[in-house]
């Protein structure tokens, strides 16, 4: 049956990749124009939650949030797995207040997506350069003053596993112990069976339900003695667990 299915996966990849591609040349000159200034960093956002919600009903997606809690008042750290790259754009149903993303130096050379980077709304990190991370990390820290929330994905990237999840990296809870801001760990079901990383002849793919579970937000205070090491182990479990629990693994 998964091979006979391929084909119409392949097909609907093939279409989602075109219309993300059509509906980008088309938007971009009031993306372009929306974030020449600072200004207008918030008018772009809300044309980027219009677009997202545009191309995945295009596509057949339809998002399904479960929230195990209120959000916090001030600015938090938004911690999802990460096991596509639909995440990003699902990212933007979810949430509907202001956020940015941190995201790998590697975005600035993506084709008319780098702009959502490159123009400053969100922050492009080059880990192998500490000049560079400390120069992002400051970046943060001022955005955090302003009161906007962070998407900080804490495996660095897709891992092949999917939907298992690789280590996580410090970074996020380093930054929440630091700057006493929240984290909301967010779990992302299915996203890796709606769009597959990897081969595209090979992988998952096709419309359906993105099933997201926003989690009760952690606070650093919890963990001023438990450290940095238990805060991410924690946080890697709370994750996880819906995961385990429907893939078995």
């Amino acid at each position: 049956m998964n091979l006979l299915l391929q084909p119409l996966r392949v097909l609907w990849k093939g279409g989602l990749f075109i219309v993300f591609a059509l509906s980008m040349v088309v938007s971009y000159p009031l993306f372009a124009f929306l974030l020449r200034k600072q200004s207008r960093f918030y008018r772009a956002f809300h044309l980027m939650r219009l677009w997202s919600l545009t191309l995945t009903a295009f596509c057949g997606i339809f998002v399904r949030v479960k929230k195990e809690a209120s959000l916090p008042d001030g600015p938090f750290i938004i911690c999802p797995n990460h096991g596509s790259y639909l995440d990003i754009i699902t990212m933007y149903r979810v949430f509907s207040r202001y956020f940015l993303f941190m995201g790998k130096v590697e975005i600035l050379n993506w084709p008319l997506f780098h702009i959502f980077f490159s123009s400053g709304m969100n922050i492009a990190v080059h880990r192998q350069s500490k000049r560079e991370a400390h120069r992002a990390l400051l970046k943060v820290r001022d955005e955090v003053k302003k009161g906007h929330n962070i998407v900080i994905f804490p495996e660095g990237t897709i891992p092949p596993t999917a939907p298992k999840m690789r280590a996580f990296k410090n970074g996020a809870f380093r930054l929440s112990l630091e700057e006493n801001i929240p984290i909301v760990p967010v779990t992302f079901l299915n996203n890796w069976r709606r769009l597959e990383a990897g081969p595209v002849l090979k992988n998952l793919g096709g419309p359906g339900f993105s099933d997201v579970i926003i989690h009760a937000p952690v606070f650093p205070s919890e963990y001023a003695e438990k450290g940095e090491v238990q805060y991410k182990l924690d946080i890697f479990e709370t994750i996880e667990k819906p995961l385990r629990e429907r893939y078995g693994y």
